[in-house]
């Protein structure tokens, strides 16, 4: 039955390497007012220096499940531009990544009267990937097990965003080189990396005076490698208290040829007190491995400061 499990639980690890290769587990966190992990688009929108940490456990239940850190920090610099940088340290098993993307975003206003906007962006990734070589050791005893199994890539990230008052979609392509095979087997080593982002969605209230917006959006991501495409579909409930906020909503996520068998479903709820956030969401896994795992933790806090370094309405 424990060597059943953990053929399972490696099988696993392998479909999550070949869907997360080169990137950070992306799964709620952009829902947690932190869009900036998805694009570099999102780079200095907003008129503070904005903060985010999250911590992701995945398959909660199951021994040596994926564990993820990431740090997600973005500033505007002068009136129509942004920076940004991210950074995150990946644990799964016996292997390890971790990575940074280093981000510079321009804001046009095409319409000022109707808020109309249109951002570019684009991102530099470093990416580590390696073997934890003294767990072999460990579990194996084997002596011949030696140095540094490790491999690193440099590529880049581009996107572009459109926004009309509370109406917003973004295209981005992520890790645009192909991946150097020379190290690899050929036959079996995907070389094409890129993946292919959109998002889109509209913030709804009543009137400037509600203290509800309803948020409805939707992402879609497509892997050049093997095909594959998956989409979220999201509702998000904001309540305003003067400047602070509250909200709750959930996350759907499917493969587009399974529509009706979604991967999970994550209820998410968090707020925002003067200068402090925090998010939290919990994904409720709805397929196989459901049997061995209760789901998956994601948890953010961040912190926004320095409000004000911006007059340009683009920022909001």
């Amino acid at each position: 039955m424990r060597k059943g499990l953990l053929i399972f639980v490696l099988m696993m690890g392998m479909l999550r390497l070949g869907a997360q290769e080169l990137n950070s587990p992306q799964l709620s966190q952009y829902l947690a007012d932190n869009p900036f992990v998805l694009a570099p688009t999102y780079a200095g929108i907003g008129d503070h220096v904005k903060i985010r940490l999250n911590g992701l456990s995945q398959w909660v239940g199951i021994k040596d499940a994926p564990q993820t850190q990431s740090l997600a920090a973005d500033a505007r610099i002068g009136n129509k531009s942004g920076l940004g940088v991210f950074l995150y340290n990946d644990k799964n098993g016996y292997t390890r990544q971790q990575g940074a993307r280093l981000s510079f975003a321009h804001h046009l206003t095409l319409d000022r009267y109707e808020d109309e906007f249109l951002s570019m962006g684009i991102s530099y990734n470093f990416n580590q990937f390696r073997i934890d070589i003294e767990e072999f050791r460990n579990l194996n005893g084997d002596p011949s097990v030696t140095d540094d199994r490790s491999t690193s890539n440099h590529n880049f990230d581009v996107g572009v965003m459109y926004r009309k008052n509370k109406f917003y979609v973004s295209v981005n392509a992520s890790n645009l080189l192909d991946k150097d095979l020379r190290s690899f087997n050929p036959v079996f080593e995907p070389n094409q990396l890129r993946n292919y982002y959109v998002y889109t969605g509209f913030r709804y209230s009543k009137n400037k005076n509600s203290r509800v917006e309803i948020e409805p959006s939707v992402l879609y991501k497509l892997f050049e490698s093997d095909g594959r495409s998956e989409t979220d579909l999201n509702m998000k409930v904001r309540l305003y208290d003067f400047e602070d906020y509250y909200y709750g909503g959930i996350n759907y996520r499917f493969l587009n040829d399974q529509v009706g068998k979604p991967l999970y479903i994550a209820p998410f709820v968090g707020f925002k007190k003067s200068n402090f956030y925090f998010g939290y969401s919990f994904q409720i896994i709805l397929n196989e491995i459901l049997a061995y795992s209760y789901g998956t933790h994601v948890i953010t806090v961040g912190m926004d400061l320095f409000q004000g370094l911006s007059n340009c309405r683009c920022t909001y």
